[in-house]
């Protein structure tokens, strides 16, 4: 039987601990195991963390945030499952855990262009972070419909579809390229964002309920955003879009120190450089 690592007693431990935004709700049986006070312990990244995010292929197909995830919150069983109303949160709990709650920013005056450096508390920052709303449902007419936040494989499986053709449509801003072609590209472009919308908004619901019957399955859901009329199907889209925006981090606000104007700073979460300028 081999002996206990005397060095164990020195491996990390938890620095900071967080209440997940959903609450733990939306997860599947056995993905989230939830502590009995409801906070999860965040963990500080290891050396194997900072290579992870750093490989461009893993940050890409969001290998990099799952296994980072899974290194720094094992609470979050199965992180391709969370909830997209808990991804922000526990990144910004990660980056605190691991270099602190300061992070350096460079920001620009909207009214006169001045540059100033600030330094932002990222505990403030996740205190902005709104526990999830998706648990009023939508009447219309005799149909009833309840939302749920879409999981972080959709997330990245959408954001690479919209990626590609993007690439794609990027492709054709050649003189080189005929006209005929740049048509067909953007076409083709279009009929795919179209219907990745049109899946971003099933993914969302999770129920739809009528008089009869109680509709669950993705695949009944799209078959009906695809026969629905226009009016609902708008409803339904902005419906979708209020509840994401109402989870996402909310913009800093900002003075400049040159002309006193007062503005919103947008704070975004890319993955490479969030991590990247803190080690």
């Amino acid at each position: 039987m081999p002996h206990a690592n005397p060095l164990s007693q020195y491996f990390r431990q938890p620095v900071i601990h967080i209440r997940l935004p959903s609450g733990g709700n939306f997860y599947p049986a056995g993905t989230l195991n939830m502590p009995p006070n409801g906070e999860l312990p965040v963990l500080p990244m290891t050396a194997v963390d900072e290579i992870t995010y750093r490989t461009p292929d893993a940050l890409f197909n969001g290998s990099a945030i799952v296994s980072v995830i899974q290194s720094c919150v094992p609470s979050i069983r199965d992180p391709w499952v969370m909830p997209s109303t808990d991804i922000d949160a526990v990144l910004v709990a990660i980056r605190i855990a691991s270099f602190g709650h300061g992070m350096d920013i460079t920001t620009a005056c909207p009214a006169c262009t001045h540059e100033q450096e600030l330094t932002l508390d990222l505990r403030v920052i996740n205190d902005k972070i709104l526990p999830s709303s998706y648990d009023q449902s939508l009447n219309v007419g005799n149909l009833e419909f309840h939302f749920k936040p879409i999981s972080y494989r959709e997330v990245n499986q959408n954001n690479q579809t919209q990626f590609e053709q993007q690439q794609a449509l990027r492709a054709m801003d050649n003189d080189q390229v005929e006209e005929s072609a740049k048509l067909e590209q953007l076409n083709i472009s279009m009929r795919v964002i179209n219907q990745l919308t049109l899946k971003t908004v099933a993914q969302s619901i999770g129920a739809i309920k009528t008089p009869d019957a109680l509709v669950t399955q993705i695949e009944h859901i799209f078959e009906f955003l695809n026969n629905c009329d226009s009016r609902l199907f708008a409803q339904l889209r902005d419906h979708v879009i209020g509840l994401k925006q109402a989870s996402e981090i909310k913009p800093v606000d900002l003075s400049c120190t040159e002309c006193g104007h007062k503005y919103a700073q947008p704070f975004t979460l890319d993955m490479a450089s969030f991590f990247g300028d803190a080690s």
